[in-house]
């Protein structure tokens, strides 16, 4: 590369010489002016020329020489540079052979320490062995000994009794068979008792937090609507010629209008809450509207149910949401919807029914089952209201049949809808826990129609019925009056004397007390007995 610069080097001054050199002759070969009194001749200008030549070619070489001492020092620069990093590079490389090196030998080091370490571990494991080995056989020598030591005891023990080696062992059998029969029976019965109180407790403990956890507000329905007028004018136009627009009026909605001498309200009456409240929506769409004409009429009704259609379909799309599950067949959600305008006791039933749902999601995340699962039980659990005045049977099988109609296919589902109220045996776990939720929602106190007041005395009343009895320590009322438990004493009453006061309680309750569903009562006579090891 270094030769290749110089040459590059001389070659430009050449050529520098060569221009130089052809721009002089090119001035020398110019016409000269002519000069007066010119004494020089031409072969003076000649040797000018070459003389200047012969200077610029010295200067050229001179040049050149520059050039090539300079490149030469530049390549020998480049070249020093490029060994000073070859070098470096040389350098670097060999310090990281030298830790590797370094590394290896480390590596080896702790390699031949392991091999030193394994090989003292073998020679101890091999110690070890002999001695196990050796061990062993001692023990088996002493185990033969025994064992011939036994035999010979045992031959001894079986002349000196006289009996046989089988009845010597079906003897003894027999024995701890009778010894551990009465221990198991005891731990046995401390299992049950124990079991049964955690069972007990944990139950309590489930519902109670579910009730706690759950609160719902609870409002009555009564079967009347009352619509306000903006003035005792208005009745006049309601009713309408000869009573026309009247009859109209309760022919389309299928309702009664009671227009009476109270001033500015007309009343609505009905027992099915749908109607009365398309009826109610209507009569108010007419009085603002103050066209009141049977076509009119006739107009606002249909447009009024429509959008009581539409409004139903709202309330039980709303009620899956507030549950928090997936949307179901559209005739379930409309079923769901009219159960708005029902009433059970004065109790709203969809409201009751996403209480139930959210009762039971609780109870069924305490218990590790499935929360949605037991949510969707407990919403369609009273399906069947809303429409068990127009299918035969009653609420729990009508809504089993359209759950299963409408696309419902969970058995878990299904049995929770026919079995809430127990009339058949529970097979899953979740309609024990619907049964449970509607219980809860259903005797809370406000949540029917029943004052606090009432309720009270009316649990008082059922546990002084009991109380009566000749026999009877005390009562309990339990499960908001759903259940009356009975503690009788064991030395003043007989098992058979439980059953017959049992029976007469039962009867009591019947013919003295009004109360809505069954009560359950339970006499329980026990006799306990309590000693103390010293």
């Amino acid at each position: 590369m270094d030769n290749v610069l110089i040459g590059a080097c001389v070659l430009l001054a050449l050529l520098l010489v060569v221009g130089l050199t052809y721009a002089a002759l090119r001035h020398t070969n110019r016409t000269p002016p002519i000069l007066p009194f010119s004494g020089v001749s031409t072969s003076t200008e000649v040797t000018a020329a070459e003389e200047r030549a012969r200077e610029i070619l010295d200067n050229a070489n001179r040049d050149a020489d520059q050039l090539r001492r300079e490149a030469e020092l530049g390549a020998k620069d480049d070249a020093f540079r490029r060994r000073e990093e070859l070098n470096r590079e040389l350098e670097t490389a060999r310090a990281e052979v030298r830790e590797q090196e370094r590394r290896l030998e480390k590596r080896e080091d702790s390699i031949d320490q392991k091999q030193k370490n394994l090989a003292r571990k073998e020679r101890q494991l091999e110690h070890v062995q002999k001695k196990l080995v050796e061990r062993r056989e001692g023990l088996e020598s002493k185990g033969k000994q025994l064992d011939d030591m036994l035999d010979q005891q045992t031959k001894t023990l079986l002349d000196l009794s006289g009996i046989s080696r089988d009845q010597a062992q079906q003897m003894l059998l027999s024995r701890m068979e009778r010894e551990l029969s009465d221990e198991i029976a005891v731990r046995l019965r401390k299992h049950e008792e124990l079991l049964k109180t955690t069972a007990e407790a944990r139950s309590r403990e489930i519902l109670t937090t579910a009730i706690q956890r759950y609160a719902s507000v609870h409002t009555a329905n009564n079967t009347v609507s009352t619509v306000d007028i903006p003035s005792d004018d208005m009745k006049g136009r309601i009713i309408g010629r000869e009573g026309r627009n009247i009859r109209t009026f309760e022919k389309c909605t299928g309702v009664d209008v009671i227009v009476d001498d109270t001033p500015g309200v007309v009343i609505v009456s009905a027992f099915d809450n749908i109607r009365r409240e398309t009826a109610r929506l209507a009569l108010t769409k007419l009085i603002q509207d103050g066209r009141i004409h049977p076509t009119r009429i006739e107009e606002v009704v249909a447009e009024t149910q429509a959008e009581m259609d539409a409004h139903i379909q709202e309330l039980g799309k709303q009620a899956v949401i507030d549950v928090d599950l997936p949307m179901p067949h559209e005739k379930i959600v409309q079923l769901l919807g009219r159960l708005r305008f029902r009433t059970s006791y004065s109790q709203n039933v969809l409201q009751h029914s996403v209480e139930v749902a959210h009762l039971c999601g609780l109870m069924a995340t305490e218990l590790g089952l499935n929360p949605a699962l037991a949510r969707r039980c407990g919403l369609l659990h009273d399906v069947g209201k809303a429409a068990d005045h127009e299918m035969e049977g009653g609420h729990p099988k009508v809504g089993a049949e359209l759950a299963r109609r409408y696309g419902e296919t969970s058995p878990e589902v299904l049995h929770a809808i026919v079995g809430h109220h127990d009339d058949v045996t529970s097979e899953h776990l979740y309609t024990v826990l619907v049964s449970a939720a509607d219980a809860i929602s259903a005797s809370r106190p406000g949540a029917r129609r029943e004052t606090l007041e009432r309720y009270v005395k009316r649990l008082e009343e059922l546990e002084a019925v009991a109380c009566g009895f000749p026999g009877v320590e005390q009562a309990y009322a339990i499960q908001a009056g759903r259940e009356l438990r009975v503690i009788a004493n064991s030395a003043a009453m007989s098992d058979s004397d439980a059953t017959r006061v049992c029976r007469e309680i039962a009867r009591a309750i019947e013919q003295q007390l009004n109360y809505p569903g069954e009560i359950k009562v339970t006499v329980i006579r026990e006799t306990r007995a309590m000693e103390v090891a010293k």
